[in-house]
């Protein structure tokens, strides 16, 4: 009997043995056959040693703050040691207690939750779930599945441990999570939910973050439904924080004591700063990754938007800034004044135009609209596509108080949008032919269309140092040279001229003579034609050529020396700089280098210059353009007319005076026909900037000059914007004159500008009237 308890007892224990180690093995070969790939495919040595992430490329100023991304995903990588240390910390409290002692699977946490079914905590270490983050693409439908994933996880997690420091797991699960609002990553997620760099966060904000890794929906800071959950499971994290001896039992009560605050600042393509100038940045970039010289060293093409590129550009942040704001501030006041002239305008926004002119107006509006490109690609046919015009919709729109919830057709949202005046804006130093400030709008997101480089409008008066500089260079004339402020006809069959053409001045005002400086500063129209027909036009159009302006839609005619001709912003300023640059053109550029994402150099800038003009023949012709600020439309520049600072507030706000500039400035103001344009371009000896306002349409325009010269409409731009700039002791822009050349033969001190004549513009004031 004993000997059969005996052999019974030997068979159980034979058993047992039998069944653990068939257990033992079946974890084992499991566990072989998903690394073999049995269960799916697996990473391979390659993938693990460079796991596939989509990193978005980022736009750079030139003092290292970041304008703006393009991403599939908005993830820019950081490193270890730009992470906060309390970050990690509370990471690795919360997270993977045993995340420095452990190879990838945390043995105790995983008996832990078989043993508790999951009710005291999950087993997944900060390595499986990067595993999970990196290479998990299977939806999960059955608990067969979820089974096999966890295993692959198991197996890759322990390959990372073995491929990868402790810091570099803890660097690449931090820059994979998504925390939702375009915020792959930590960087971004710092910036998008703390407008701040991830150093710059405070241990609270860590706690947010590191709170969301548990489920960034349910615990999302922002959306006031889970904000109680949000902070509860932030609390949770100063706790851990606390077991984990991170923080003292007293820094844990009073953290937990604080609110939940969070600084949102999103970073979709159409917000933020400098956006038209990123988009014309993307658009730089399209071009140069489909240049065959630029390829990948395996030749294929860089993709922008996962390749994790750098773009350094010239943009200064702060100047930047400072050009946005400007804009904003004066189109602001100058849309309201716009708005009350309209009042009574029953074509309005339009002026002088017909109804049939208005309906082929908005007709064209709606052919370039989204709506329209969009609803063809989709084979509506014409009928049903301007029905859908006349349907009410509900939309949001622009306004300067901020966007504005609406009812209206599509159709009268485009008349509503062509009522709003618009502006552009450049500004480069001349020297180097970097660009420091670039304004293509009042908002991206409602107006796409861009003004510095993609809109041409005509440039009036701003043309005309032009053919001053012509004559100065080819004809050796001084601005001290007097010429009769008389009609001056140049006959049909002459300069491309069709019938005999005779200019008029402002206000019809003719007598005496004029020096050439004068002549500039006041826009005398009789004696730059007197001008022209000496010159010739194709001797100006061959100098507008040299300074790189496109000539090719500009015909050789007189007219074009009262500012006919349709030119961009951009080529205005940099043409305008050739002259603070003693006559030597420099292309314009946009971008320093490009970088890959491991910091190797890509693309590097090559200045482009040219000789255009000798150096005495540029600075007479500075000198010229310094008469405009001193005695022309461009003195109220100046600080030395008391009534200007005596007007009533509501008659200076528009134009926000008074500037008080006392340093040498260069500039000319530039009016069209019906006051449709309005320019400003203004130099100081290392600084060039060209201000357009205008409506999209010609026909939308201010009544009359008062406010419909560039030197009411534009000008102010620029007066606040170098305000800004000389008040920010961080920003060097000089005051010092124009660097006169040795031996200069050509004379330039015009004793009939020796007084100052303040009563035209005196007059001019007279007539402005503003009601807010």
């Amino acid at each position: 009997m004993t000997d059969k308890k005996n052999n019974n007892f030997k068979k159980y224990i034979l058993w047992f043995w039998a069944i653990f180690t068939a257990g033992i093995l079946c974890v084992v070969f499991v566990f072989l056959f998903a690394g073999w790939g049995f269960f799916g495919e697996m990473p391979t040595f390659e993938e693990l040693e460079n796991p596939e992430t989509n990193l978005a490329t980022e736009v750079l100023s030139a003092d290292g703050k970041t304008l703006g991304k393009y991403y599939e995903e908005n993830r820019t990588p950081v490193k270890y040691e730009d992470i906060p240390p309390h970050l990690i910390q509370a990471l690795i409290a919360t997270e993977d207690e045993r995340f420095y002692s452990h190879s990838g699977i945390d043995a105790k946490g995983t008996l832990r939750a078989v043993a508790y079914l999951g009710t005291k905590g999950g087993a997944s270490t900060i390595t499986q779930q990067l595993a999970k983050l990196l290479f998990s693409d299977v939806t999960n439908k059955n608990k067969f599945e979820r089974g096999v994933q966890k295993i692959k996880e198991w197996v890759i997690a322990v390959r990372l441990e073995e491929q990868y420091t402790k810091e570099e797991i803890i660097t690449m699960y931090l820059n994979k999570f998504d925390f939702l609002y375009q915020a792959v990553g930590v960087r971004s997620a710092a910036r998008i939910y703390f407008s701040k760099e991830p150093q710059e966060l405070t241990v609270e904000e860590s706690a947010v973050l590191v709170a969301m890794l548990k489920n960034p929906i349910s615990h999302n800071p922002l959306r006031e439904t889970f904000k109680e959950n949000a902070l509860n499971r932030r609390n949770t994290v100063f706790g851990q924080m606390e077991k984990n001896g991170f923080i003292t039992e007293k820094e844990r009560d009073s953290l937990r004591q604080l609110e939940l605050v969070t600084d949102y600042s999103p970073e979709q393509h159409d917000d933020g700063i400098a956006t038209y100038f990123r988009e014309h940045v993307r658009d730089f970039l399209k071009n140069w990754i489909n240049d065959e010289e630029n390829f990948k060293p395996d030749d294929t093409k860089y993709n922008i938007y996962s390749d994790g590129l750098k773009i350094y550009t010239t943009i200064d942040y702060r100047m930047q800034e400072y050009a946005e704001i400007a804009v904003d501030r004066h189109l602001e006041k100058l849309q309201k004044e716009f708005n009350r002239q309209n009042k009574n305008n029953k074509t309005s926004p339009f002026r002088s135009v017909n109804k049939e002119e208005i309906k082929r107006i908005i007709n064209r509006g709606i052919k370039n609209s989204p709506r329209y490109k969009e609803m063809k690609k989709k084979d509506f046919n014409e009928e049903e596509i301007l029905a859908s015009f006349d349907k009410k919709r509900e939309m949001k729109v622009f306004s300067w108080e901020g966007a504005i919830d609406t009812l209206m057709t599509p159709r009268d949202s485009i008349r509503y949008y062509k009522s709003f005046l618009n502006a552009g804006m450049m500004s480069m130093r001349p020297q180097t032919g970097a660009v420091k400030a670039w304004v293509g709008g009042i908002n991206y997101k409602y107006f796409k269309y861009e003004h510095v480089k993609q809109a041409r409008r005509q440039v009036g008066s701003t043309f005309k140092p032009f053919v001053y500089a012509t004559a100065i260079d080819q004809l050796h004339y001084s601005p001290c040279l007097e010429m009769p402020n008389t009609k001056y006809t140049i006959p049909k069959g002459r300069h491309g001229v069709t019938k005999d053409w005779t200019p008029r001045n402002a206000g019809n005002e003719y007598g005496g003579v004029k020096t050439l400086k004068r002549a500039l500063a006041e826009s005398i129209n009789t004696i730059t034609a007197r001008m022209i027909d000496r010159t010739g036009p194709e001797n100006v159009i061959s100098l507008l050529n040299k300074l790189g302006i496109d000539t090719r839609n500009i015909d050789p005619v007189a007219a074009i020396a009262l500012g006919s001709a349709d030119i961009s912003v951009y080529e205005m300023v940099s043409a305008y700089s050739t002259f603070a640059n003693k006559g030597v053109y420099v292309e314009p550029f946009l971008i320093e280098r490009i970088e890959d994402k491991n910091g190797t150099i890509l693309y590097q800038h090559t200045p482009e210059t040219r000789d255009v003009l000798n150096e005495e023949s540029a600075y007479v012709t500075v000198n010229l353009l310094e008469g405009v600020t001193r005695f022309g439309s461009g003195r109220r520049l100046r600080s030395n007319f008391d009534y200007i600072k005596k007007l009533p507030h509501y008659q200076r706000a528009v134009t926000g005076y008074p500037y008080d500039f006392k340093n040498a400035i260069a500039g000319k103001t530039g009016t069209t026909q019906n006051q449709s344009d309005g320019w400003f371009i203004g130099m100081v000896p290392d600084l060039a900037t060209g201000v357009w306002v205008g409506g999209e349409d010609r026909s939308v325009r201010f009544p009359t000059i008062t406010y419909g010269q560039g030197a009411t409409m534009a000008l102010p731009i620029w007066g606040m914007y170098m305000k800004s700039l000389y008040k920010d002791e961080d920003i060097i822009v000089s005051d010092d004159d124009f660097e006169k050349p040795d031996n200069l033969s050509i004379k330039i001190d015009c004793d009939d500008l020796e007084k100052e004549d303040e009563e035209g513009e005196e007059n001019e004031f007279e007539e402005v009237k503003i009601d807010f």
